[in-house]
């Protein structure tokens, strides 16, 4: 995984790039729509990534408060 990752991380945009540029050489304007499907699919990742890292956020910070918080009593005197 040391090694894929970096390569997937350089061949994709590159990947892309040639495969618009191809889809402009066969098909003229119709890569605007190829582009434009691009574009929706990496907002949708960009957004289930931001809510993903925002809930994990938010339950370390109630982590933190609840840590913080003086235990209360458990036991009671009758």
């Amino acid at each position: 995984m040391r090694i894929a990752k970096p390569i997937l991380m350089v061949t994709t945009p590159v990947g892309l790039a040639l495969g618009l540029y191809e889809g402009w050489r066969l098909a003229g304007g119709l890569v605007f729509v190829m582009a434009a499907l691009m574009l929706v699919i990496a907002a949708a990742f960009g957004t289930v990534i931001w809510t993903i890292r925002k809930e994990r956020r938010e339950e370390e910070e109630r982590k933190k408060a609840a840590a913080s918080e003086p235990a209360a009593p458990t036991g009671s005197k009758s």
